[in-house]
């Protein structure tokens, strides 16, 4: 998605459909927040600004043996259809991307989150499951650089560029993330996607935290990174 460099304040209201598909994916994260007692939703279905395309994106923010959050996923009956293991730069934290059926994912961080790690879902929208089941929605920004603001309607949107300092207060983080998501967004579109420093696909027949050991000892970064792992 490109972001948006220049947008007036708009409101977008909602049609029955959209409403309707907001309540379907919002039932299905009740159901992995219930699952995975602190997790987080995160994006469009927590902001409200939904299509057809979007996921479900459930983070966790502690590290969590990645077995252990597989085995509550099996026991609330949610298929595992792929994992990733991704570190998108050699500072950051890696994490581990367990893809469900039904356009649903779940975040799990192999080590401690950093400040800004933990802001940016804040700045992208996140919800728990109280505030989910009361039917809150809470502002964001989406990927293209648009803060999504929730009204009885729709939503009230606006490109945060040039209003970094306002959208930092908007949402309660530091004027440093909201910094760091435009400038990594729109380099990412002025110069192409950059890709991560590492993805790595795990087999759902294969041990997670066996193929994250191995992949540690021989990656220097990620090695840097898990040393209680290792």
């Amino acid at each position: 998605m490109k972001p948006v460099r220049v947008k007036d304040e708009v409101e977008v209201v909602y049609s029955q459909e959209r409403w309707r598909l907001l309540r379907e994916l919002r039932s299905r994260a009740r159901q992995l927040l219930t699952a995975l007692p602190g997790a987080l939703l995160v994006g469009s279905v927590a902001r409200g600004d939904v299509h057809e395309g979007s996921d479900v994106d459930v983070a966790l923010l502690e590290p969590t043996p990645p077995s252990l959050v597989e085995e509550r996923l099996a026991a609330a009956s949610f298929q595992v259809v792929v994992r990733e293991l991704v570190q998108a730069t050699p500072l950051s934290t890696p994490k581990l991307y367990i893809h469900l059926e039904g356009n649903s994912k779940v975040s799990v961080p192999l080590a401690r989150l950093s400040r800004l790690e933990e802001e940016f879902y804040r700045f992208a929208g996140s919800i728990g499951l109280a505030q989910l089941e009361r039917g809150e929605r809470v502002p964001g920004v989406n990927k293209r650089l648009l803060a999504v603001i929730p009204t009885p309607m729709g939503h009230v949107e606006f490109s945060i560029i040039g209003r970094e300092e306002e959208v930092a207060r908007m949402l309660g983080v530091s004027v440093d993330v909201v910094r760091d998501r435009v400038s990594a967004l729109t380099r990412r579109d002025e110069r192409g996607r950059t890709g991560l420093y590492l993805r790595l696909e795990i087999p759902v027949w294969e041990s997670p935290e066996g193929t994250i050991v191995r992949a540690a000892k021989r990656v220097q970064a990620l090695r840097n990174k898990l040393e209680s792992w290792l």
